[in-house]
């Protein structure tokens, strides 16, 4: 979908929720990562790309970094099996490289696939938009004339329009008697491909940016009051859900259709909370969707649990730990620069494809699961830091 200036590319700072990336993570950056270091000869994005491996944007639900991590580690062996058949080289990834690219695959499913223009055609009228509202010469007056309004081309453009007209919008309709509609997010997508026919798909390949700017969007949640209404991971208000456990996020277009159909809701209870409805510009808009997006980005891993991970995995059966003896791997207690989660992704994935052999016996491939991930990377960054002190 083409994005209007409401979308920033800037990087996401920092946030006291766990961040959506890291200062130096730039999904923008990871984009070209996926291209230029080959991962695009096998997997597709929303169909673009090879199609040996399955399209990440379809399969892909947001997950948190760790999890992404795991999925690379986990998968390594097959898909350097999959690139040898095919004449690929395993590509090595740099502390960098590796946190752009799980930026990249994190945001995958943050864009809603195009719609489609003639189905919004017949929404337009059958949902009575076209009553209140002119397209291409055809419709009413009662509300402003839709043609001129390209920023619709964002999403997050039409959830501000929503939410800041929603009430407006309302009255006008009740004085018409006209009842309120209520949209899906596929009938949004397919509404606002007839609206701005050049959202029907991108022209030059899909861009991948991050929504907006997640600290802002923290401090937006809470000086525009939602949070006295709505908790996020936990900690808020209880009126309405907590927008976090609430499970898989929203994309931007099912965020939108959220708002204009519980805007009525919404606004009652604020009412009653003596909270006036604020006003929303769409940069703003944008900032406190990458805020609902961001929180637990980031696992907590657990020091003293890391080390009994690698030893249960079998790390330990050939990596020395400091000053030990007569094994055939690095002293993990002397790898420099695993400092960040990037940094041990990146190690993890260029890691020799080999496995601990114990008695002789060949073990098969550790496998890991999301929280023995983290653990095992608080444990590395935890040796990582105790070095660098010395």
């Amino acid at each position: 979908m083409v994005l209007a200036i409401a979308l920033l590319v800037a990087p996401i700072g920092a946030v006291s929720a766990q961040p959506a990336t890291s200062p130096s993570q730039d999904p923008l950056a990871g984009s070209q990562v996926f291209g230029s270091k080959g991962c695009v000869k096998c997997h597709s994005v929303n169909g673009v790309g090879g199609k040996v491996a399955p399209d990440l944007a379809r399969t892909m639900r947001p997950r948190s970094f760790v999890d992404l991590a795991t999925a690379m580690w986990n998968h390594l062996p097959s898909m350097t099996d999959r690139m040898k058949q095919l004449g690929i080289a395993r590509p090595q990834l740099d502390s960098k490289e590796a946190g752009d690219l799980v930026g990249f695959l994190y945001t995958l499913n943050y864009f809603d696939p195009p719609g489609n223009g003639d189905v919004g055609k017949r929404l337009f009228s059958e949902k009575r938009c076209i009553i209140c509202h002119t397209v291409r010469g055809t419709g009413g007056v009662v509300g402003p004339n839709l043609d001129h309004l390209q920023q619709f081309r964002s999403p997050i453009f039409v959830a501000s329009a929503m939410w800041n007209h929603g009430p407006q919008m309302a009255e006008k309709m009740k004085e018409r008697g006209i009842e309120r509609p209520t949209f899906t997010a596929k009938e949004l997508r397919d509404l606002i491909a007839f609206l701005a026919p050049s959202t029907a798909g991108p022209e030059e390949g899909p861009l991948y940016v991050l929504p907006g700017r997640a600290e802002l969007g923290r401090q937006l949640f809470a000086e525009k009051r939602c949070i006295e209404c709505h908790a996020v991971g936990g900690a808020g208000g209880r009126v309405g859900p907590d927008l976090v456990e609430r499970g898989i996020r929203q994309s931007p277009m099912e965020f939108a259709a959220t708002i204009w159909n519980k805007a009525p809701a919404m606004a009652a209870a604020m009412q009653s909370k003596g909270i006036s409805l604020p006003q929303l510009a769409p940069e703003q808009m944008a900032d406190i969707v990458a805020y609902l997006y961001s929180v637990r980005y980031f696992a907590s891993g657990n020091v003293q649990q890391g080390y009994a991970v690698a030893s249960r995995k079998g790390c330990l059966n050939c990596h020395v730990l400091r000053g030990e003896r007569g094994k055939p791997a690095s002293d993990l207690a002397k790898i420099k620069g695993l400092d960040s989660p990037a940094a041990v992704l990146a190690a993890l994935w260029n890691h020799a494809l080999v496995t601990p052999t114990v008695a002789g016996k060949k073990l098969d491939w550790p496998g890991f699961s999301s929280q023995e991930m983290a653990d095992l990377i608080a444990m590395l960054q935890s040796v990582s830091q105790a070095q660098k002190t010395r």
